[in-house]
């Protein structure tokens, strides 16, 4: 039997990733359902419903404006509908909201055999440590769930320019099935088996990010971008060894990696509200609302959980980066300190 998928969200980064796997759906009938339900929060643009928008024009005007999306796209509203009878769920929604929807999925049930796959980019913690999202999706649910991270910028990956990503998988099998649903000529998908490694790759890296977009908004050289980009994914590496077992050091030079370390550093979002945040003086409320139409920023988000785990366990001295740019960001130190980093000894 063809596997259905849904995805479940439809920002920026979701609408860019349905064009993909609505094209592999189609034209690959004996593995997929050919139609994909894709939940999108119901919201009015222009006095229409989001979801008429997106059904009629194939096209989701507020958050990928320009770009058609496949028509086996089908927008639904409420997410029980979406998710129903679903053997692939594709999870492409902020963190925050997660816990919610995972209760509302669990308490309707899902089908034997069913799996999952975050392209969430972000992490929690509790009395007992790092929460990843994969983590809570596994428990929450009581299913698999892989992890899809990478240097792919959404508008870019939409008007398809050439990149790579990385399928983080604890099972082969379930890698092979996804590679087939997201693997593209312009979107090449290697599967890595250290789903930890590379989901806290795709999370920190959006801290880091925000550290290179305040050295942009200083006006600061390459040279010193390069520097905060190095210091950057040694603390991804440092972080990562420190606060999980298994995790593979290959993954840190995979597409989840540097690459999209590189990538966000120079290109995404994280990196250009946070260089607004330096040259306009403003909040990070503000910039959300006036660059990014209400979508939420994860760089700061992770960055506060980042820093409330270090705090807890007594390691902020071990992470002078991670440390500057949440004070930067939440505490008003001067952005300069970027620069003034000091490690203990």
């Amino acid at each position: 039997m063809p596997n259905k998928v849904c995805l479940v969200g439809s920002g920026n980064w979701g609408s860019a990733i349905a064009r993909i796997i609505g094209e592999n759906t189609k034209n690959l009938p004996e593995t997929f359902e050919r139609d994909i339900n894709m939940w999108v929060f119901e919201e009015q643009v222009e006095g229409r419903k989001l979801t008429e928008i997106i059904n009629s024009e194939h096209e989701n005007v507020k958050y990928l404006p320009g770009y058609k999306l496949p028509e086996n796209i089908i927008a639904v509203p409420d997410l029980l509908e979406a998710v129903r009878d679903a053997d692939i769920l594709i999870f492409c929604v902020p963190h925050q909201f997660l816990g919610r929807m995972l209760v509302s999925i669990k308490q309707q049930g899902l089908k034997e055999g069913a799996m999952a796959v975050s392209l969430i980019k972000g992490i929690d913690f509790d009395e007992n440590g790092v929460v990843l999202v994969s983590d809570l999706i596994r428990k929450g649910l009581d299913i698999d769930c892989s992890v899809l991270m990478g240097a792919n910028v959404a508008n870019e990956v939409a008007a398809g320019d050439f990149c790579e990503s990385t399928l983080g998988c604890a099972d082969l099998r379930h890698g092979a099935l996804l590679r087939e649903l997201f693997n593209a000529p312009t979107f090449r998908v290697d599967v890595a088996l250290d789903p930890h490694g590379v989901e806290m790759c795709g999370a920190l890296k959006n801290v880091v990010a925000l550290g290179a977009g305040f050295c942009d908004g200083l006006k600061y050289g390459g040279n010193t971008k390069a520097a905060i980009i190095r210091i950057g994914l040694s603390e991804m590496k440092k972080f990562c060894f420190k606060y999980f077992d298994g995790v593979k050091e290959d993954t840190f030079f995979e597409s989840c990696g540097i690459a999209d370390l590189i990538t966000t550093c120079f290109g995404g979002r994280n990196r250009k509200c946070a260089e607004a945040f330096v040259t306009q003086k403003t909040t990070w409320e503000e910039l959300e609302k006036t660059m990014l139409n209400g979508q939420m920023l994860q760089g700061t988000l992770t960055s506060k959980e980042v820093f409330g785990i270090l705090k807890e366990h007594n390691a902020i001295d071990q992470f002078p980066l991670f440390t500057a740019i949440y004070r930067i960001a939440f505490e008003g130190a001067e952005p300069a300190t970027i620069t003034k980093l000091e490690y203990a000894q």
